[in-house]
């Protein structure tokens, strides 16, 4: 489920990292203040850090929510296209896949091809674009983004948070960015993981 048992005293060890917070839209009640309090903590505790989501409801919205409760500026998403979901982006850093030409970067459909269980959907969104049949296509783009960044314009990211659904775990684009990650070599781990030693510093600062 996870390539590398993250601590917080791990990510301390990067320098000027860029750490992605993401997962599921449906996200368990008991969980939810759980998720805000770890962007908050970790931009607290990574004043040099920045921090990398999606736009969608759930857990990317919690995760930063929690980030910028402490600094918004230090928060950049990335969208499937301009203008998603505008009215709930809490940060002026949001690029759309569409502005930094992601389709024209080789590695990176290349990555997003290699990663996907539906290869043939990203060839038909590179034919025609984005409709109705192949809009999910500029979703996995957008995944695979977060994680390898794209020339000239986002750099990788060093480590990635994930809330998964523990039931199913790393299906759907989840699951497709875990891939991603796991490609990559970027170190990753889910809430069985961060969970605990969130909740062990939040024991020790009461």
């Amino acid at each position: 489920m996870t390539n590398n048992k993250i601590t917080l005293a791990f990510l301390k060890t990067l320098s000027s990292p860029v750490i992605l917070l993401e997962g599921k839209r449906n996200v368990l009640h008991k969980d939810r203040r759980l998720l805000i309090e770890l962007g908050k903590l970790l931009a607290g505790e990574l004043p040099n850090a920045r921090f990398r989501s999606g736009n969608a409801t759930g857990s990317d919205e919690l995760f930063s929510k929690g980030v910028a409760a402490v600094d918004s500026d230090r928060l950049e998403i990335v969208t499937p296209y301009a203008g998603h979901r505008k009215k709930h982006q809490i940060t002026e850093y949001v690029t759309d896949i569409d502005s930094i030409r992601a389709v024209e970067d080789e590695e990176v459909m290349y990555r997003t091809k290699s990663e996907t269980k539906n290869p043939k959907l990203i060839d038909n969104f590179k034919k025609m674009g984005s409709n109705r049949v192949t809009v999910k296509a500029a979703y996995l783009i957008r995944d695979t983004v977060k994680v390898m960044g794209a020339k000239n314009h986002l750099p990788s990211v060093d480590a990635a948070l994930f809330y998964d659904d523990l039931k199913n775990p790393e299906s759907g684009g989840t699951g497709h960015t875990m891939r991603v990650c796991r490609a990559m070599n970027v170190p990753f781990c889910d809430q069985l993981v961060w969970m605990e030693w969130l909740n062990n510093h939040i024991k020790i600062a009461e």
